[in-house]
């Protein structure tokens, strides 16, 4: 077929570098850090309660939004954990992984020549789904290495053709987490401009020495104007299972479900049933989630520093951001492609989380929700770079 006969949009596309590591490595047979999936094992009961739900014929087509329990017990979290309260029949709708719930979301509010702001560095999905909306992303860089909003340089892009800004926090790729005040910022710019914000928050359970994960939704009156995103796979260890949801104000709500509705018609039915045994494990679930990701950070930080990279320490996510110039001379995708095939270490190039995927940024990200055993082998392979 000719490329004419193909969507102009499309064409714009590039294919995800995330999973062009992934599958390299699995070429190499390397030891894979490119994507954020845990290995340790999803809780029992989640696992139980899934099969049950199928054993008791739960198999068919649900509500399109998600079982009502669920997303009663998602409100119930929502107003605990995040202070936000949301009408579980009106303001939830649950989506096939929290992807889906950020398309759906920017499909239903982005038109034509809309402009989207993003923070780079970005996670990768937030430019495709902008363009399939023929939306016009609008770009704004967060320094490193504190990644900290510069509200000057934030407010002179907003304009009256602002539709939506999106923020991801804790932060993929840098584990960056916005303060509230960096919060407050942002709201008081999307109330002076009418602009909506989609807030992308599935990491937020995994955060860090002391550093605090707070919702957009809740501050003054952002509820109103904002998607608050997140989801089961990395806080349950389920990410092949894609159960997300968002959450919004009753009329976006209404939208964002008609887009749920016509791509993916409803979440899978006894998987539903896994998640909503997931939010009903007790506290200390989460105490050991936060001290099972703290051991692991700080021992492949620690590693990676003496190697002689230099690193953002984490403050919240599963991702170590790290520049590499002291290393290697290579650029971004060839020194992730040469650690893969010749020291056995995948890791994903930095500049593919930026607009311009083709700059010479020296930085990669390393995912680390892996055995010690797997962080220390990696550590010792990655070794081979100060030789």
């Amino acid at each position: 077929m000719n490329e004419e006969n193909i969507s102009k949009r499309i064409l714009e596309l590039s294919e995800s570098s995330i999973r062009e590591m992934h599958n390299l490595c699995e070429e190499y047979n390397g030891i894979n850090l490119s994507q954020g999936s845990p290995d340790f094992p999803m809780h029992k009961r989640i696992k139980d309660a899934a099969i049950k739900a199928m054993q008791e014929g739960h198999n068919q087509y649900t509500s399109t939004w998600g079982i009502q329990e669920l997303l009663d017990n998602i409100a119930i979290k929502l107003e605990e954990f995040n202070k936000i309260k949301a009408d579980s029949k009106n303001e939830i709708t649950v989506t096939c992984g929290s992807s889906e719930a950020v398309a759906s979301s920017i499909i239903s509010l982005v038109e034509k020549d809309d402009e989207v702001i993003i923070m780079e560095p970005f996670y990768e999905n937030y430019l495709p789904d902008t363009i399939i909306s023929q939306g016009k992303p609008r770009y704004i860089e967060l320094k490193p290495m504190k990644f900290t909003i510069n509200e000057e340089e934030l407010k002179s892009i907003f304009n009256s053709k602002t539709k939506v800004i999106i923020i991801n926090t804790p932060n993929n790729p840098t584990g960056k987490i916005f303060s509230e005040n960096e919060l407050k910022i942002i709201a008081d710019l999307c109330e002076d401009f009418n602009v909506t914000a989609i807030t992308d928050e599935i990491y937020e359970y995994i955060t860090y020495d002391n550093n605090k994960h707070v919702s957009l939704a809740s501050i003054g009156n952002m509820f109103n104007r904002t998607v608050t995103i997140s989801g089961f796979s990395k806080t349950y260890n389920m990410t092949g299972w894609r159960i997300g949801y968002a959450v919004a104000e009753k009329k976006l709500t209404e939208n964002i479900r008609k887009v749920h509705e016509f791509l993916t018609v409803c979440p899978p039915s006894p998987l539903q049933y896994g998640a909503l045994e997931g939010l009903k494990l007790p506290k200390v679930y989460y105490d050991l989630l936060s001290k099972t990701y703290q051991s692991k950070k700080n021992l492949f930080l620690k590693m990676l520093i003496d190697i002689g990279f230099k690193c953002f320490e984490p403050q919240g996510s599963c991702f170590i951001w790290a520049e590499y110039s002291k290393l290697s001379k290579l650029n971004g995708v060839e020194f992730a492609k040469y650690l893969i095939k010749e020291i056995g270490v995948a890791g994903v190039p930095g500049s593919s989380f930026y607009s311009d995927n083709k700059s010479d940024k020296k930085w990669i990200r390393f995912s680390f929700p892996k055995s010690d055993k797997m962080l220390t082998e990696a550590g010792k392979r990655l070794l081979k770079l100060k030789q």
